[in-house]
Parts: structure tokens; sequence; C-alpha cells
């Protein structure tokens, strides 16, 4: 792979990894579905350090809570690496910091450690994994 394929690799990944975040945020239930392959594995503060596989899990998320938590929601991804793992495999590591505005108008931010596995199907990148990872004083539930 020349250098130039892996930059511009990176930056794709990366662009859909933003992208995906944002599907979360909005509730785009549609989006994250083909954003992320049908088998995906997550462990997330909200499974309880369970590693969850399938999307009945972000469905009942996304049916009902990210819709009814807060009002305005930004996501914004600090120092991400992309690790190439070949032609067809990558992982995104990176420092996500949400801010939110809660049900009442309270300001809120909140810090997570995440790590994302991309795998390339049929010409198309989708997500197979999903670590993230966050201050135990700070669990809130979400995707």
């Amino acid at each position: 792979m020349a250098l130039n394929d892996e930059k511009g690799i990176r930056a794709e990944l990366l662009r859909l990894t933003e992208q995906w975040i944002a599907y979360c945020i909005v509730g785009d239930y549609e989006a994250f579905m083909r954003a992320v392959d049908s088998s995906l594995t997550c462990f997330l503060p909200g499974t309880c350090g369970n590693l969850v596989e399938g999307l009945d899990f972000h469905k009942f998320l996304f049916d009902n809570v990210i819709s009814k938590s807060a009002r305005s929601i930004s996501a914004h991804v600090l120092n991400p690496y992309v690790h190439l793992l070949g032609n067809n495999a990558a992982c995104v590591a990176y420092t996500r910091v949400t801010q939110y505005i809660d049900r009442a108008g309270l300001p809120h931010t909140q810090q997570s450690e995440d790590t994302v596995v991309w795998l390339k199907q049929n010409n198309s990148w989708q997500i197979v994994h999903v670590h993230r990872s966050v201050s135990q004083d700070k669990i809130e539930i979400g995707i």
C-alpha cells in the first residue's frame, strides 16, 4: 500500500468514524445500521463489562434512551489514531469529549476513550467492534 493510499484510507476512516458518532447523536438508527456489521460486538459502559453481540442492545437505546435523554449534544474526536491492519481492516482509537444540555437545561461534559474496529466488506467499510471506556465516576448509558 502506497503512502498516499494509506493517508487517504486513514482520512476516510476518521471521516466515517465521525459520521457514525453523528448518527448516534441524532438518533439515526437506519444510518447507524448501515455503518455497522449485523454481528457488531461491543464493550460499552452500559453493557456493565459484558461483551454484547448484535444490534438489539443498540436498537433499545435508540428507541428508548437517545431520543429522550438530552436536548443538545456535541461530540469531539480528539487525538485520533488510525491503525491499518492490512487492506481490509483498521482500528481507530481516540478520545471522545461529549458535551450536552440535559432536560433541565444544565450543561454536562463526558470524556471517553474509544476504539472502533472497521472491516472492509464488498468495497464498504463497516464497524465490527466498539470499545468505550469512561472514568468509573462518570458512567452514563450511551452508544
